[in-house]
């Protein structure tokens, strides 16, 4: 009889196949091994989330998130601040307030930076694992195909709020060393405190986490597609773009509520007083429907998808 294996052997064969060497023989189904592998859905998103963030592609990206609040802080604190109207939103304020840093650059990383980084993940998410020819073993015992899927998203979700509090946080830290703190001037002209605008900031990343949700199940889906992860992040990448083209484009206004970017830069309701939370909640729903569209689809392709590596 084999011995039984534990949760966390089910990210154990990854590592060995990315170092090149051969998978171990899975145990066999039904054996006490395969029948605790099964059970642990929890175990098997700990692994994968641990790999994702082993990996140091994701740190490059992370790190290449975090230089953009890095670059606009050093700019303006180098050749002043912009006058009203020029640049990005909130551009203009960073000089006064520190903590305008992480907004400022969550509207220059959201257009584009954000979603290559999001389409990296969720491109890899199946593709990756078909390329290294780890897929098969993964999906012998641990948790079948739809539960594999299902956690292969979530991790991508926890990448988007990664992603999104990097930005945030590192621009606060970076406004805190090179400018003045102070109290948070809104948009409907009132002042709050600076604990309740740090709170408002990571209500901000928040948001922008979950506008990121509808774009991670295309590239889900993608991914499931093709054994080629590059070309599962390129179709994924492309389309957030085309997406925000089609979005500026007035004669096609009809198709604009439902874009999946439709809603991408309406987190400055949060600098209201009181802050609307009506946008958070219609974006969350518009990310849904996304989310049960695309989703759907990668079910249905990876239920029936022959694996052959």
């Amino acid at each position: 009889m084999s011995s039984p294996e534990t949760p966390a052997a089910v990210g154990a064969p990854r590592a060995d196949a990315d170092a090149g060497g051969a998978a171990p023989t899975p145990a066999p189904v039904g054996s006490p091994g395969s029948r605790q592998r099964r059970g642990g859905l929890g175990s098997l998103f700990a692994s994968e989330t641990m790999t994702l963030f082993r990996r140091w592609r994701t740190w490059a990206m992370l790190a290449a998130l975090a230089l953009i609040p890095i670059l606009i802080a050093i700019a303006i604190r180098i050749a002043g601040p912009s006058g009203p109207g020029r640049g990005p939103a909130f551009l203009d304020q960073v000089a006064g307030n520190g903590l305008f840093v992480g907004m400022t650059a969550l509207v220059v990383a959201t257009p584009l930076f954000l979603p290559l980084t999001i389409a990296v993940v969720s491109g890899d998410a199946i593709a990756g694992e078909a390329s290294h020819g780890t897929l098969r073993y993964l999906l012998i015992a641990p948790a079948g195909r739809l539960r594999l899927l299902s956690v292969k998203y979530a991790v991508a979700a926890v990448f988007c709020l990664a992603a999104a509090l990097t930005v945030i946080v590192v621009g606060t830290l970076i406004g805190w060393a090179l400018f003045p703190i102070g109290p948070v001037t809104l948009l409907s002209g009132g002042e709050v405190p600076v604990g309740e605008g740090l709170l408002r900031l990571l209500a901000i990343g928040a948001y922008v986490a979950v506008s990121m949700l509808g774009l991670s199940a295309i590239g889900l889906f993608a991914s499931t597609l093709t054994v080629v992860p590059v070309g599962a992040m390129a179709a994924t990448a492309i389309l957030a773009v085309v997406a925000q083209i089609v979005g500026a484009i007035p004669q096609l206004e009809w198709v604009h509520p439902f874009l999946f970017t439709d809603r991408w830069f309406d987190f400055a309701d949060l600098l209201r007083s009181p802050p609307s939370w009506e946008s958070f909640g219609d974006n969350a729903l518009l990310q849904a429907v996304w989310i049960v569209v695309f989703g759907g689809l990668a079910a249905w392709r990876f239920a029936t998808r022959d694996i052959l590596s």
